[in-house]
């Protein structure tokens, strides 16, 4: 349980550091608490999307893996935020992604964030 609670706190830092940076990744709501309460929202569905969806993609794209060297790994993290993006639109979130090449450069920018998050945070189950 507490690894669960660690990978979605990376995720919503993550996330935040991408909105942050990027003017085309946009988190809005009324107040500060609302829009946290978004941000972990939002954090749960991209950790449940690169779960479920994620493995399956990866796996149906492996010839592509291996003849691009991994490169195709930037283009499923944009899919997978944009994926989220949309499932955030379908459940009313005020969470969206514009665009694919934004999504490139978002997923880039949440690998990286999470993976130094992860390093940094303990990881107890």
């Amino acid at each position: 349980m507490m690894n669960f609670l660690v990978k979605t706190i990376a995720n919503a830092g993550a996330l935040a550091v991408a909105i942050w940076l990027l003017a085309d990744i946009t988190l809005t709501g009324d107040s500060t608490g609302k829009k946290a309460l978004t941000l972990i929202i939002v954090a749960l569905l991209f950790g449940l999307v690169n779960f479920l969806v994620k493995p399956v993609v990866k796996l149906l794209t492996l010839p592509l893996f291996i003849l691009t060297l991994g490169l195709i790994t930037l283009v499923i993290n944009a899919l997978m935020l944009l994926l989220t993006s949309w499932l955030a639109d379908k459940f009313d979130l005020a969470f969206h992604v514009e665009g694919f090449w934004t999504a490139v450069l978002g997923g880039l920018i949440i690998s990286v964030v999470s993976w130094a998050l992860n390093v940094v945070m303990p990881d107890k189950d």
